[in-house]
């Protein structure tokens, strides 16, 4: 009995100094990813969250002023609702765009018989050039005076488009470049579709089910997951746009393209208000967390998984 004991507490042992093994040795393959994690994202995110209660320059030591950054931007920033708008216009305009886009090409590469692989190509490369190189593309497109784009309008008849110095366009003009990179989502998509079943479609057409009818009661619910997933990754990356306005119109004409994030930019590195930006940047992050935890909370309603059951 003595011995049975004894052999079960050895036991114990054993399977401890495994398990500690097994975690020291996932800390330690992590170790990179959380050292960054701390000096480049939790150690500034914290350091922001104290300067937004500051009046601070860059210079000197900050000045607690409590909340008065806060009550600064809504109720005595005249551009703040102004770049609010804006980027809240190029959110809901851009994201369900890029997602339709990228659902449609995938669905016809999907269907490619022939070529799968170079078109498949041909669609993602573009994607691979962002930032300001892609800015510097299409500010040579979409030029007044010797774009190509205008050029080729003119050669069917139609007038030139002052596609970036017309505030009535411009906003419009940036969310056509963005969709320049709709090929990442794309092979996503295209990902998904593969791996739907042909049984699905078998039995739909024993039920004699029409195209549309099993592309939207088998083919979209099944590649939903994807799609959230995609909804979220853009939602996240177009509220923080800066780059193609910092570069193509410097948030003209008229303020049209003046996004939340150039807004935050110019007061942090231009006007030096460090407190009123890192106050703007915070409400910024509150705003992205709860959209994200909205779209979340309506995926349960939406949102088909396979090992469901079909269900939500």
């Amino acid at each position: 009995m003595a011995q049975s004991s004894a052999g079960q507490t050895l036991l114990k042992r054993s399977f401890r100094r495994k398990r500690l093994r097994e975690n020291a040795a996932g800390l330690f393959f992590i170790s990179p990813w959380l050292i960054g994690f701390l000096l480049l994202m939790f150690g500034p995110m914290v350091f922001s969250l104290g300067i937004s209660f500051t009046e601070w320059n860059m210079v000197g030591s900050p000045k607690f002023i409590g909340l008065e950054n806060y009550a600064h931007m809504f109720t005595s920033d005249p551009f703040y609702f102004k770049s609010m708008i804006v980027t809240f216009k190029y959110v809901f305009i851009m994201v369900p765009l890029q997602v339709v886009f990228a659902i449609l090409i995938a669905v016809l590469l999907n269907r490619a018989t022939y070529g799968i692989k170079f078109f498949r190509s041909i669609f993602y490369l573009p994607s691979l050039i962002q930032g300001v190189t892609l800015a510097l593309i299409f500010s040579w497109m979409l030029n007044d005076d010797f774009g190509p784009v205008n050029y080729m309008l003119e050669l069917v008849g139609l007038p030139r488009v002052h596609w970036l110095t017309d505030p009535n366009v411009a906003l419009y003009a940036l969310i056509f470049i963005a969709l320049w990179g709709v090929g990442s989502p794309m092979v996503l998509y295209l990902s998904a579709l593969r791996s739907v079943s042909s049984e699905y479609y078998e039995a739909a057409d024993i039920d004699g089910a029409g195209p549309v009818r099993k592309f939207f009661n088998i083919t979209i619910p099944l590649i939903t997951p994807t799609i959230l997933f995609n909804i979220l990754t853009s939602l996240i990356s177009a509220f923080q746009t800066i780059v193609l306005a910092f570069v193509l119109t410097g948030g003209g004409p008229a303020n049209s393209t003046y996004f939340y994030s150039l807004h935050v930019y110019r007061n942090a590195f231009t006007h030096f208000k460090m407190g009123y930006a890192s106050a703007m940047a915070w409400v910024m992050f509150i705003l992205i967390v709860l959209l994200t935890g909205l779209v979340l909370a309506s995926s349960k309603y939406w949102v088909h998984y396979e090992d469901d059951g079909g269900g939500r």
